[in-house]
């Protein structure tokens, strides 16, 4: 059974920092695309960034791009998101989520996994 426990959500003020950590388990994570996801209240669930098995290629949507950081270590089973120069806008659920594939999937619907959310806020 695949789970994936993430934590290090909280509140921070605006420009400050913090580290996601999505702990997996039940698969063979270095064969995994691992991806955060945000969403809002009311709004899409969005991929934010995303890491293929070996960690060779990245991706990050525009709105975060030269502030977050994902990164993992297949060891651990664990990736991380770390957040820097945080904004009010990067509050939402975060949700750690997991697919067997060689490239990036960017939709919700492509992955099959997922974590129940960690909760950051910013405030202003």
């Amino acid at each position: 059974q695949v789970q994936l426990v993430e934590s290090g959500g909280g509140l921070v003020q605006a420009g400050g920092s913090l580290r996601l950590s999505c702990a997996a388990s039940g698969l063979t994570f270095s064969s995994y695309t691992m991806a955060w996801f945000r969403q809002d209240p009311g709004k899409e669930r969005d991929l934010v960034a995303a890491i293929t098995y070996f960690g060779g290629s990245t991706y990050y949507a525009d709105s975060v791009k030269g502030r977050f950081t994902i990164s993992r270590d297949n060891a651990k089973n664990t990736v991380y998101l770390q957040m820097d120069k945080l904004k009010p806008e990067d509050t939402a659920v975060y949700y750690c989520a997991a697919r067997r594939a060689i490239g990036i999937p960017t939709t919700r619907g492509q992955y099959p996994y997922w974590g129940q959310g960690t909760q950051v806020t910013v405030s202003s």
